[in-house]
């Protein structure tokens, strides 16, 4: 922790573990998964008081039925992990995921079309799908997967996001090459400035870690090492 220069909304996450829980997708995106392991998984966020939990989207209607009731969002994945799916395809996950009880929906953009040059197909999908997860009242994150982008086309994603009325840029699916960094969270933050939130995620294992990526200007902190994070701030150990 010495090695990172906190701001002030950094250094008050370090002392305060109800803070960095609310800005934690407790995230199970292991296809090993199983059904104990997501409601396990539900406990956890109901008890720490994470802001979601984030499964693959076979478990969306069991998260759920377990979260029912609790301030917890149930929260899954769309073109996971590659981006490289029909718009068709994606609108059809995202719509049965609403309708399955999610309310935060992490889209993988299409980075082949980033790459080559073609907007307007990596727009108007990303308009489409937040268009019809506004309808259902669900929101979209748009994972750009910065570690297969240069600085431009990163500048260049989250732009396109932002005009088509995402909700989000995210760094990071967490199975590409790498996670998120400080330095493609503050380019992201940079592009998008206060109109929409930014998603550090993939590789944040640490409240350190938690800390860099909000001082750098992420609103939301995807990991799956939710737990270890909390308890090393202080939360209690064993679920009541």
């Amino acid at each position: 922790m010495n090695s990172l220069v906190l701001g002030p909304e950094s250094s008050a996450l370090l002392q305060d573990w109800h803070s960095a829980a609310s800005l934690i997708d407790h995230t199970l995106l292991n296809p090993a998964a199983t059904s104990q392991d997501v409601i396990r998984f539900c406990a956890e966020a109901k008890f720490y008081g994470f802001y979601s939990v984030m499964v693959n989207p076979v478990w969306v209607a069991l998260a759920a039925s377990q979260l029912h009731g609790f301030p917890v969002k149930v929260g899954t994945v769309v073109g996971f992990p590659l981006g490289a799916n029909l718009t068709t395809t994606k609108l059809a996950e995202a719509e049965t995921a609403s309708q399955n009880g999610a309310h935060d929906l992490d889209t993988v953009i299409n980075v082949g079309a980033l790459k080559s040059g073609d907007r307007v197909l990596v727009q108007t999908e990303i308009r489409s799908l937040a268009q019809m997860a506004h309808e259902h009242g669900s929101i979209i994150k748009v994972i750009i997967e910065t570690a297969l982008l240069t600085e431009k086309e990163k500048i260049l994603a989250c732009a396109l996001a932002a005009e088509a009325g995402a909700d989000f840029v995210k760094t990071s699916t967490g199975f590409g090459p790498s996670g998120a960094t400080a330095a493609d969270v503050a380019i992201m933050r940079g592009v998008v400035g206060t109109a929409i939130g930014v998603k550090a995620a993939g590789g944040i294992r640490t409240a350190a870690q938690v800390a860099e990526m909000v001082e750098a200007g992420a609103n939301r902190i995807g990991a799956s090492a939710s737990v270890a994070i909390v308890r090393e701030l202080g939360a209690p150990s064993d679920l009541l």
